[in-house]
């Protein structure tokens, strides 16, 4: 066979289609196959040959196409569509899930795609979508001779991440972060024994925070403007809808705060709240109005917790850190890695006052403790 002259290959590709469209698969095949031959000294049409084998009803031939297409193209959309096809035909849901979605991915970077090919992606998304129930099914039923809550929340959590119903969340703090702590979501309140004398002060602690929003200046927005940075990207940036009353503020106790709330600052003293200059003691009020939604984010540091003992909460507010959603009750502590990501909402009537503060992590020592304090100490000098 001599090699094509340019004019040779076209009128075949136009045959071979034309024979395509009047649904005569074995002369585009045919026609197909010759310019696939090396000898054709043309690039080799592997995607029509394989659209052609499989009007033909050719699986196995079909696929071989496929292949060489995708091993020249990894990234052809219609390659790893068909090759997802064949293997579904062929019965490997597993490969077909992993085509399927490798292209799904691919085209959500694609600005505007071929009404055909949008729909192809369409119906790969419904085969994504059955497979992943067939799938979870499949787990259930696997698990349904299984102890489930003996095995505890951390084999929950991770069977749900397999079945794809959570994802992994993990500790991304925008500041700084120290390697080697466990990815805790949230904390087990009987975990800490200063705990309990904190809530038992609540009663206490409500009143001087009512006295304080009787009188309505105390809270200004949580965000605000900082001298010499850029704007927060936040969309509550500067907004008093997410309010903070300061107790201690960058290491230092506000005068009038604690002129005001004795008892919440004497109730402070008990947690192991760091002590570093200028950055901490750092306690407030937050205060969240009905129908706001602080979207998700990371905090600072992954060497702190944040502690929300609620003082006030409507029915319809609710904290989720990481795959964990959890409503605030009044009077119960809730500990939390504010490093992973989290969001808050208040879809109540009414306003939702928390006392925030933070603590060491339990799982550093004293020796780290005072490392990491002399470490933040030299970064507020430099």
């Amino acid at each position: 066979m001599v090699a094509l002259s340019a004019e040779r290959v076209d009128e075949m590709v136009r045959e071979g289609v034309a024979a395509m469209q009047r649904r005569d698969p074995a002369t585009a095949r045919r026609l197909f196959e010759i310019l696939a031959d090396p000898a054709s000294g043309v690039a080799p049409p592997w995607l029509l040959l394989a659209q052609a084998c499989r009007m033909a009803g050719d699986d196995v031939a079909e696929e071989g196409a496929v292949d060489r297409l995708i091993a020249e193209q990894p990234r052809h959309l219609r390659g790893l569509l068909m090759k997802g096809d064949c293997r579904a035909r062929a019965g490997d849901m597993r490969a077909m899930t992993s085509f399927f979605s490798l292209a799904v991915k691919l085209a959500a970077t694609v600005e505007q795609l071929p009404p055909a090919l949008a729909a192809e992606l369409d119906r790969a998304r419904a085969a994504l979508a059955a497979q992943s129930r067939d799938y979870h099914a499949h787990l259930d039923s696997a698990l349904h001779g299984v102890d489930v809550a003996a095995a505890g929340p951390r084999f929950r959590e991770a069977a749900d991440i397999l079945a794809g119903r959570k994802q992994v969340y993990l500790q991304q703090p925008n500041s700084f972060y120290y390697p080697g702590l466990p990815q805790i979501q949230f904390y087990d309140r009987a975990q800490f024994s200063w705990v309990a004398e904190m809530e038992a002060a609540v009663p206490a602690m409500r009143a001087e925070l009512e006295a304080l929003m009787a009188e309505g200046e105390a809270f200004a927005p949580y965000i605000q403007p900082r001298e010499n940075r850029p704007q927060s990207p936040n969309p509550l940036f500067g907004d008093p809808r997410w309010g903070a009353a300061h107790i201690w503020q960058d290491g230092a106790l506000v005068p009038e705060m604690a002129d005001r709330c004795p008892r919440t600052v004497a109730a402070l003293a008990a947690a192991p709240i760091p002590v570093i200059r200028e950055r901490s003691p750092m306690a407030l009020f937050s205060r969240l109005h009905p129908g706001t939604h602080i979207e998700p984010h990371h905090g600072m540091l992954n060497t702190r917790l944040i502690c929300h003992l609620p003082l006030i909460v409507p029915p319809g507010c609710r904290l989720r850190v990481g795959n964990d959603v959890r409503a605030w009750e009044e009077g119960k502590m809730l500990i939390f890695d504010d490093s992973i990501e989290h969001e808050a909402w208040n879809e109540g009537d009414s306003t939702r006052v928390v006392l925030l503060f933070e603590i060491w992590r339990p799982e550093l020592d004293a020796a780290e403790r005072e490392a990491l304090t002399t470490l933040f100490e030299s970064i507020v000098d430099y």
